[in-house]
């Protein structure tokens, strides 16, 4: 058995279900997802709650023990559940060599924990529900450009003192910086913009080139802008796991993708793959 806690949105649960599947394949067993943080906080005001949202996707793994009570305890005795909590942010290879009944705890954000079985990862994320009518208007559109997703999250990274003061927001000189390595690799771009907060964006960005707004996909259906990212040719991402992971499963080999050198405001990552445009 391999356990793997989750918590946090979509793009934290991939990482976290990531590293769980390439252990769990690797020990020959399965995959058990620990849901318990997934209940309403609402008395946390620097809290956000957030859902299960791995069910979207074609993922292999089990929620309820195979075990039942007695064998439990005879496997626990003789081979006692391994905890394995992430040190940092800093990818450890040391992980991928643990074996035995795991638990693991922690954002393992780094595609170097999965890398091995890419093909399994991006066979898994794939969306279980066909795209609705507006979406799948999008995915024509993009399919007929030089489609570049830009992605501008807000949100709780400028509500929640807690965000604002570990994750802070991309700036707008890094956007601008962004869009001209982007024009500078790719003829005829056009921009499709994906935000939290599109109304601020509107306000505070201009566009020289073509550009498209995305919008519709909110609340339950916000996951509809991870399948749209992933379709563009390229990609902006900003600090955020979501767009990342929009950006990662986008399959175009030639693909262009520029990320914020700085991830935290502090804390040093392994999360943006050496092949993607650090600024």
């Amino acid at each position: 058995m391999v356990r793997v806690k989750l918590w946090g949105g979509l793009g934290n649960q991939m990482f976290q279900y990531a590293l769980g599947r390439s252990l769990a394949l690797k020990n020959q067993t399965y995959l058990q997802l620990d849901l318990s943080e997934y209940m309403v906080r609402d008395d946390a005001a620097d809290y956000i709650s957030r859902n299960f949202e791995l069910d979207l996707f074609n993922v292999n793994y089990v929620t309820e023990s195979k075990e039942n009570f007695l064998v439990t305890k005879i496997l626990n005795y003789i081979s006692p559940v391994k905890y394995v909590q992430e040190k940092g942010f800093i990818y450890d290879p040391s992980v991928l060599d643990r074996k035995g009944r795991l638990y693991l705890y922690g954002y393992w954000q780094c595609e170097n924990y999965f890398k091995s079985i890419e093909n399994t990862i991006r066979n898994d994320f794939t969306f279980k529900s066909k795209p609705n009518t507006a979406n799948t208007v999008h995915l024509d559109n993009m399919a007929k450009v030089n489609a570049i997703s830009i992605h501008f999250r807000r949100g709780d990274y400028v509500t929640v003192q807690t965000a604002v003061n570990f994750n802070g927001i991309c700036s707008i000189d890094y956007y601008k910086a962004a869009i001209a390595e982007i024009k500078n690799r790719v003829t005829n771009p056009h921009f499709f913009v994906f935000s939290d907060d599109l109304s601020w964006v509107k306000e505070n960005i201009d566009f020289e080139d073509p550009h498209t707004y995305v919008e519709g996909n909110s609340g339950e259906n916000s996951y509809e802008d991870m399948r749209l990212m992933a379709a563009c040719k390229h990609n902006i991402i900003a600090n955020s796991t979501f767009s990342w992971w929009g950006a990662w499963l986008n399959n175009n080999k030639d693909k262009v993708v520029v990320a914020p050198q700085n991830w935290f405001k502090s804390e040093k990552t392994d999360i943006i793959p050496n092949h993607w445009i650090k600024i």
